[in-house]
């Protein structure tokens, strides 16, 4: 995992970030469970409260569960569950755009077409 002290965004959610991007592509599976807190505070050389912030995120988003003396364990993830996290990353990286291209003043259309080769590109 790596982490950017320099991205603006806080260790705790770059670490929530990418333990939900594994769940959510099945990288890491239903039942596994995730480094132990302390371990994973060790390996990236960060605070224990910054990885137990980062873990207790994805509890609040039904990710994982904690288990007593064992750690966080993945939960089940159904497909429409599945279907709403990626729909709320593609949302929130939609709703970027859209502050971006206003601040650079770009257009409706231009944004539209813009999205529009861009899907082209990744057919």
């Amino acid at each position: 995992m790596k982490l950017s002290q320099t991205s603006g965004i806080p260790i705790y959610q770059q670490i929530a970030d990418a333990f939900r991007n594994d769940i959510l592509s099945g990288k890491v599976k239903q039942g596994e469970y995730l480094p132990s807190i302390r371990g994973l505070a060790k390996e990236l050389k960060i605070s224990v409260i910054t990885t137990m912030k980062a873990y207790e995120l994805l509890q609040e988003e039904g990710l994982v569960t904690a288990m007593q003396g064992k750690g966080f364990q993945v939960n089940p993830q159904d497909s429409e569950m599945l279907k709403e996290q990626h729909m709320r990353h593609i949302e929130d990286g939609l709703t970027d755009a859209i502050k971006a291209a206003k601040r650079a003043g770009i257009s409706q259309k231009e944004l539209r077409e813009i999205f529009e080769a861009l899907l082209a590109v990744q057919e």
